[in-house]
């Protein structure tokens, strides 16, 4: 192992948030709490009671508004599954946490953003982090427990990570599940939130990724998961589920084998996966045009 700068250092780490958000996902299929990617989420919502101190539903302001949120219960978000979430073509729409969908890289023209009509589930990519943190709050429904404690009882404590990393939400993404007040996690750092971790750390979950999910003698994740995480979406093939980016057309890394992979975030934060190699990459704060020439670099050094 090389290592420079100060991989010990706890950094945002931005939209790898994600990967470990889709982990935690993994984690509930893998278990049956999720029977099949492929269903709609709505089946498996509870209704979710939004914590917000001083809010009263019996005053004449309050009038007519709902005490509870229900992600999913229009017709359009009713269709959506837990693949379209997992691949960012959800299309789900409405507001989560204070940001409406269309919040997150609007369009230039505001008379779009409350008229756009909204694609059918599947069949188109938007990378928006509103909806990440509707497939958070859908998971956390699902476990019943924040997911940091998920992530740290069977990811982050069996591959041996340390005890300085942590995992936010929001101050307003608190909700009332089971008699206790739990965070609602995001799923990057658009509007704060995410995932603070070391570079260490980081190599460890890469190096799980490199062993599709396999840590030691131990299968943490299913091979399954990782193959359904590596598949491409169709309509948008450089992208598996959040948050995978894949090589298949070897743009972004020309210099890398097709069947390489990485977790991303922005800065970048990226943690570049290469199985033929078996070879994991951490790299921080890395521009977009230095992405290539890192890992040609690292390939050449190791012939």
């Amino acid at each position: 192992m090389a290592e420079w700068g100060e991989p010990a250092r706890v950094d945002m780490t931005h939209s790898v948030t994600k990967s470990m958000l889709s982990s935690t996902v993994g984690l509930a299929f893998d278990r049956g709490m999720i029977k099949s990617v492929q269903d709609t989420v709505y089946p498996y919502m509870a209704p979710i009671w939004v914590m917000e101190p001083g809010k009263r539903f019996d005053r004449a302001e309050s009038f007519g508004q709902p005490q509870l949120l229900d992600l999913f219960s229009t017709p359009h978000n009713r269709n959506i599954t837990w693949d379209n979430l997992l691949r960012q073509t959800s299309a789900w729409q409405g507001t989560l946490w204070g940001k409406p969908d269309w919040a997150d890289r609007p369009a230039a023209d505001a008379k779009t953003w409350l008229n756009t009509e909204r694609a059918t589930p599947g069949t188109a990519y938007e990378y928006n982090d509103t909806r990440v943190n509707v497939l958070a709050l859908a998971t956390l429904n699902i476990w019943r427990r924040p997911l940091p404690q998920v992530l740290k009882e069977y990811i982050m404590d069996p591959i041996g990570a340390s005890n300085t990393w942590r995992w936010f939400g929001y101050e307003s993404s608190w909700v009332l599940m089971d008699g206790q007040v739990v965070q609602s996690v995001s799923g990057g750092g658009h509007w704060g939130g995410g995932l603070f971790i070391n570079a260490y750390d980081m190599g460890r979950f890469g190096y799980l990724s490199l062993h599709k999910g396999k840590w030691k003698n131990q299968q943490l994740l299913s091979e399954e998961w990782f193959k359904m995480a590596t598949t491409p979406t169709p309509v948008q093939v450089g992208y598996g589920f959040m948050n995978y980016f894949l090589n298949t057309e070897q743009k972004t890394l020309p210099s890398a084998p097709k069947n390489v992979f990485w977790h991303l975030g922005n800065g970048n934060n990226v943690i570049f996966v290469l199985p033929d190699q078996d070879l994991v990459i951490v790299a921080r704060w890395l521009k977009n045009e230095g992405m290539d020439g890192l890992v040609k670099r690292v390939l050449e050094a190791r012939k």
